[in-house]
């Protein structure tokens, strides 16, 4: 008991210094970002932009669909370029060629002394940094004057709807008139430059070091990596290889205790279902069906990587642009993800304490609607506002901010914030009688509870930025929701109801237990917390940022080494009792979620963690070879495995057909390796190689993302998407099936209070045994 005090104690000093540091960090972001200039105005006084227009360009972008739609420094999809990077492409090319007209020729026909003046020429001035800080004016030469205009144009016309761009809006896979406002499309471009100037710009007092850390790597006008980037990616693998040294060696170096005996009969068969326990079955089939649409718009989405604005053929983007196609598939997943865990906290409520509080299940009901209000509303409300162009504001408080992972309108982020806080409710009236009560399974469900908390008081950083916010600390918060909240404290929570269940079937020691789900905990946040700075490297930040977040994020990969020998033991001790056998597929679960944590989290997680990776591939293939291996396979893994056991208590055992579960298993997990390893980190790879060789522009251009190579990539795709979409169809067909008669009565109410094995809502007339008879 002493030894777990201690540990809570060093969690909460964790958790307080990471987040004083991750706080502290964020006010220097805040302090150093790029400034917003009052004017952007040529030599000879004319006003090229405004502060207010890059302002709103800002708000213009999001509303078109932002980060659904292209990137900007690097976060985002990647059909559409990078538009810091293409447009920083556009404008050194067009200054360059500007100056050649001095020589009356061609650049590429000039001599290399005189390509080698004017290329240093074009570097002098893309990089020096004239933002008057008294007059809030950035003033450019004349010819760098003529130049932006011209790149503004070209966007003009794409964003519009020209037929001259026809075809690269295609490529693109934008739709005709995406603005049908002048005004807005000129508001886009001033905002695109400023993201380019900011990106080649010297920081003030600085040489060769622009504001995003020299990202993205253009050579045309001096950005190459920086030493700092260089250094912290040598001192993270240091450090990465001398922690796993190290705990390898602690874990070896520990009194390792007898694995704990399962009872001889299964201890959950006779547990008694409560109304608000059955009142989660909705929620499952909600889960299932959440999945098959994310999985539908995934290939309508990778699709138009091949075909731009077509489906087979069909003019599908007219009804279903790529933009909503992309914010439905990332939206959807975290909800159904996120569906399965909420669920199963107000399944395992009551079963851990065997109480049912007054009026729960209709607390549980009348979550779920709100929560499929949520769900359908914004979906609903996102699609209409990018197809009816209707404006910053209503994209912005109804439709869809622009936002990867975070997408949905600011009305519907506070109705899912409130949801929350009332399933937080919910969750800590069913589990108080079992906190409140010594036992020696009191930690690990007062670090469900803890978590919870943290999932409802979390995603109210969702509501911190607002629609002037400027855009590097959008950056900051926005990952603080999709990093801390998603991957972090969803996970927490998991992990600790993944212990629970194992301490209920007798698998595990619950001292054991406790004890290890709180050290779990305080090395995951140790790294995970400041880890949150490697997606904010080049994002307006200071050069802190790199280092810390390369040191920490490093350390993120180190609890993870385990984890694959935690899976060969879960799958070990699942082997211990013939009864264990109704929980096969859901310790295979928890056991691919072992493995996918050990490869999509860890390998190809730290893969691209580095800054010097990391800078020439943030916003290529490799990062969403991580993403659908880390998404899928360790969170949804979870979430399928979570949602299995919970259906195991809520329908009798001879309803359920474990003989889908296997292929819908294997198809999975299978379907989504060859998912990854087939077509997305191949592809990754390929633009790689033209990121460190031309630079992101190219690798992030048309010639390169409907290049030969990469569309028979994204076809490679299609053998994975159908055994993955197999998979999840069996697995649909599994909780179908379940629906064949209704589940048997539970026992009164009064049964529910009774006292059982460590306490289980259980007594002798057990609910299961009747069945079985």
């Amino acid at each position: 008991m002493r030894n777990n005090n201690r540990l809570w104690r060093w969690l909460a000093f964790i958790f307080v210094l990471s987040f004083g540091a991750l706080g502290y960090l964020g006010v220097q972001i805040y302090l150093t970002a790029p400034p917003i200039p009052s004017a952007v105005s040529s030599a000879d006084g004319e006003v090229i932009f405004t502060g207010e227009q890059i302002q709103r360009g800002q708000q213009v972008w999001l509303s078109t669909g932002g980060q659904q739609l292209g990137s900007v420094w690097g976060h985002g999809s990647y059909v559409a370029p990078d538009w810091s990077a293409d447009w920083l492409h556009r404008e050194a090319v067009a200054l360059r060629n500007r100056h050649a007209q001095a020589y009356r020729r061609d650049f590429d026909s000039l001599s290399p002394a005189d390509r080698g003046a004017l290329a240093a020429t074009v570097v002098e001035q893309m990089r020096r940094n004239t933002y008057d800080a008294a007059s809030g004016v950035i003033t450019v030469p004349a010819d760098r004057a003529q130049a932006i205009r011209e790149v503004a144009a070209h966007y003009d016309a794409l964003f519009g709807d020209g037929s001259s761009h026809a075809t690269l809006r295609g490529q693109y896979a934008m739709t005709p008139g995406t603005l049908p406002d002048p005004a807005d499309r000129q508001a886009l471009t001033a905002f695109f430059f400023w993201t380019s100037w900011a990106a080649a710009t010297d920081r003030p007092g600085e040489t060769g070091l622009s504001y995003t850390s020299n990202w993205p790597h253009e050579p045309l006008v001096g950005n190459t990596m920086t030493s700092s980037a260089a250094v912290w990616s040598m001192v993270s693998i240091c450090l990465l290889l001398a922690a796993i040294a190290a705990m390898l060696w602690l874990h070896g170096s520990q009194r390792h205790e007898a694995e704990a005996q399962p009872p001889q009969a299964d201890p959950l068969l006779g547990a008694v279902a409560t109304p608000s326990m059955k009142a989660t079955r909705k929620y499952f089939f909600a889960v299932i069906g959440l999945m098959l649409l994310q999985i539908a718009m995934g290939i309508v989405t990778a699709h138009y990587a091949v075909e731009g604005d077509s489906f087979f053929g069909l003019p599908l983007a007219e009804l279903l642009p790529y933009v909503v196609s992309r914010t439905v598939h990332t939206q959807v997943g975290i909800f159904w993800i996120a569906t399965a865990w909420l669920a199963t906290g107000l399944y395992i409520a009551p079963l851990l304490s065997g109480r049912e509080p007054r009026l729960q299940k209709l607390g549980v009901d009348v979550l779920f609607w709100a929560l499929i209000a949520i769900v359908v509303g914004s979906t609903l409300t996102g699609w209409l506002g990018t197809l009816q162009h209707r404006g910053v504001d209503f994209s912005f408080w109804l439709g869809n901010q622009g936002l990867e992972y975070t997408s949905m309108g600011r009305i519907w982020q506070v109705l899912l914030f409130v949801g929350l806080l009332f399933w937080v409710f919910l969750l800590g009236r069913a589990l108080w009688p079992a906190l409140v009560k010594p036992s020696a399974s009191r930690g690990l469900i007062a670090m469900v509870f803890l978590s919870a908390t943290c999932i409802g008081g979390f995603y109210s950083t969702s509501l911190v930025w607002g629609q002037h916010t400027h855009y590097s600390m959008i950056e900051y918060w926005r990952w603080w929701l999709v990093h801390l909240w998603v991957e972090g404290f969803f996970e927490v929570f998991a992990t600790a109801v993944v212990a629970l269940i194992f301490t209920r079937l007798g698998l595990v020691r619950t001292e054991s237990a406790n004890r290890a789900i709180i050290a779990e905990t305080i090395v995951f946040l140790f790294g995970g917390i400041l880890g949150t700075l490697h997606h904010l490297y080049f994002t307006g930040t200071p050069t802190s940022v790199i280092a810390v977040g390369a040191v920490f994020s490093a350390l993120e990969v180190v609890p993870l080494t385990l984890i694959g020998l935690e899976a060969l033991q879960t799958w070990r001790r699942s082997q211990a009792m013939p009864w264990l056998a109704a929980y096969k597929w859901i310790v295979m679960c928890f056991v691919a979620v072992g493995f996918w944590n050990t490869i999509g989290a860890g390998v190809l997680g730290f893969a691209i963690n580095p800054p010097a990776s990391l800078y020439y591939v943030q916003g290529l293939n490799m990062t969403a070879a991580h993403g659908h291996a880390a998404l899928f396979g360790v969170y949804g893994m979870l979430g399928i495995g979570l949602m299995l056991f919970c259906l195991r208590g809520l329908y009798e055992r001879q309803l359920h057909a474990d003989r889908l579960l296997k292929p819908a298993f294997w198809s999975l997990n299978i379907g989504l390796a060859m998912m990854v390893f087939l077509s997305l980190l191949p592809a990754g790879i390929y633009q790689a190689w033209a990121s460190v060789t031309q630079g992101l522009w190219y690798a992030r251009s048309a010639e390169i993302v409907h290049s030969r190579v990469m569309e028979t990539l994204v076809w490679m795709r299609v053998p994975g998407d159908i055994v993955f979409a197999v998979g999840a169809v069996l697995l649909a067909a599994y909780a179908l099936r379940l629906l064949r008669r209704p589940a048997a009565q539970a026992a009164p109410q009064a049964s529910v209070r009774g006292k059982g094995r460590k306490g289980l809502a259980v007594q002798a007339g057990h609910v299961g045994h009747a069945a079985e008879r």
